[in-house]
């Protein structure tokens, strides 16, 4: 069986519908549901179980406990694609965030470890920060790791629990890799609200009074000169099942993303073109996130290709022009 933990949300929906698209449908899925809407990102899924995120982490912490004994569904999981998290870049309750990304993380790995499955989970560019460098620098440094939220840091610190625990392995274990997603976009993210990618607000902003809006010029950007590495869900699906089949050898964490900065400009022209109408419309920077945003954005791909993935990422023009029709269809 294979876990997916938060299957129903953006990333974890599109990878269940890859998995049942290779003939996979022997899926157990933990989220919690109370936002109902996520369960739409799967109403065209086969999966096998559903368990609620609180419950699904109750047993597992029994299960490590040897509190009730063996556990039949546990004891099935052949594999684990760990995406559930706290997404919410502006949540700033550090305990909830740590309890949710961080803790659950770590009894996770503790869990695969001992039953020996191989575990691919979510990391995230957030933990960079202000410090992007650009693309000749190694992203996956310490170095360059510089939350600027809470969220960020509770992404950083289980990536550095995973390195420590990779750190001097004479015995041999599964593998765990984490995956730096970027700027991810693509079909099924409308849940998500305020932390939907830029494409989803602008189409919707477009549809709505025919104007796109884009951020004055900060930190040393012009006017929607501000760029990020905006990467297509269908690539981050692709690399994150490619990862669960690695060798144990290849375990770390890793980047994820297009491996090209592209503008807001680009992303809102592009969005005007698509519709063939419109225009681009600047608006004050907001002040509260001056402190905590990333103005660049930009993968470092090396690592992840030394290991051997070697498939193509979708550019933003053709990414973005796929996206749309799917949003306007």
């Amino acid at each position: 069986m294979i876990l997916v933990t938060g299957g129903a949300g953006f990333i974890g929906s599109n990878l269940i519908a890859e998995l049942n698209r290779r003939g996979l449908f022997d899926i157990l899925v933990v989220d919690n549901l109370t936002c109902g809407e996520k369960s739409l990102n799967l109403s065209r899924c086969s999966v096998a179980d559903y368990e609620d995120k609180d419950r699904f982490f109750a047993e597992i912490d029994a299960f490590m406990t040897s509190k009730n004994g063996p556990n039949p569904k546990l004891e099935k999981i052949s594999q684990v694609f760990h995406l559930g998290a706290c997404s919410n870049t502006m949540e700033w309750d550090g305990k909830y965030m740590m309890d949710t990304n961080f803790r659950a993380s770590r009894l996770l790995l503790e869990f695969c470890d001992r039953v020996q499955i191989p575990l691919v989970y979510a990391s995230s560019a957030s933990v960079y920060g202000a410090s992007f460098l650009g693309d000749s620098e190694t992203l996956e440094d310490s170095v360059n790791e510089h939350p600027l939220n809470v969220y960020g840091y509770s992404k950083l610190v289980f990536d550095q629990h995973v390195r420590m625990n990779l750190i001097g392995r004479t015995e041999k274990k599964a593998t765990v890799i984490g995956l730096r997603y970027f700027n991810v976009y693509g079909p099924n993210e409308g849940h998500k609200g305020s932390m939907a990618s830029v494409m989803y607000h602008f189409n919707k902003q477009l549809l709505s009074d025919g104007v796109v809006h884009l951020f004055k010029g900060s930190h040393g950007y012009d006017s929607g000169e501000q760029r990020r590495d905006f990467v297509h869900v269908d690539d981050v699906v692709n690399t994150t099942i490619w990862a669960v089949d690695q060798p144990s050898s290849s375990s770390g964490v890793y980047n994820c993303g297009s491996g090209i900065a592209e503008t807001f400009n680009t992303v809102g022209n592009a969005v005007v073109e698509f519709h063939g109408r419109g225009r681009l419309e600047y608006v004050q920077f907001p002040p509260k996130l001056l402190s905590a945003y990333q103005a660049n954005t930009q993968a470092n791909m090396n690592r992840l290709r030394e290991i051997g993935y070697v498939a193509p990422y979708k550019s933003v023009n053709n990414g973005i022009e796929e996206y749309l029709a799917w949003l306007n269809s």
